[in-house]
């Protein structure tokens, strides 16, 4: 049984080691590390320099077999209760196309509302990572047609931005 908990220290080596490839880093958190590759320790110090901020959550999603995901929701807006956004939303590659991804979105997303008290959830994703695409789109998300171009690796990537209401998510 699929189950979330806050993340941990003890976490951090096991998500970024289902980090393979640069691309995949920057599909994971775009332009938020300067640098690739980055180690557990780098990912803790990045968590807890945001420790005091009372407006972003870390999770990971696990089950028997372990961790088996992981991503951070946050409040975007101080002065948008109504309005959060999932982050840095990965699975572990070895147990990627089981719809572990689903699973843990729509966990997500019945976190925020029932939870968090919002009745919207944003997301933005690369164009150029069709399965995290496509997994939102089947998740419920909409595309809202904003898109903000990246210069990633030496091309330009657009992130199409996504949105759930909880009156359509119902």
């Amino acid at each position: 049984m699929l189950r979330l908990r806050p993340f941990k220290k003890c976490d951090a080596d096991t998500v970024i080691s289902w980090i393979k490839s640069e691309k995949i880093f920057r599909f994971w958190c775009a332009d938020r590390f300067e640098s690739y590759p980055i180690t557990g320790q780098d990912l803790v110090d990045q968590y807890e320099g945001l420790a005091g901020n009372d407006d972003i959550f870390h999770f990971v999603m696990y089950d028997e077999n372990g961790i088996a995901g992981h991503f951070n929701i946050r409040f975007p807006d101080r002065n948008d209760i109504d309005t959060v956004r999932l982050g840095y939303v990965i699975v572990d590659d070895s147990r990627r196309g089981q719809g572990l991804g689903k699973q843990m979105i729509k966990m997500a997303i019945d976190y925020a509302f029932e939870f968090m008290g919002a009745q919207k959830v944003t997301i933005g994703v690369f164009r150029e990572n069709p399965a995290a695409l496509n997994c939102y789109l089947a998740s419920g998300f909409c595309d809202t047609g904003v898109v903000e171009h990246y210069s990633c690796m030496g091309e330009d990537w657009e992130c199409l931005e996504l949105e759930i209401s909880k009156a359509k998510s119902q």
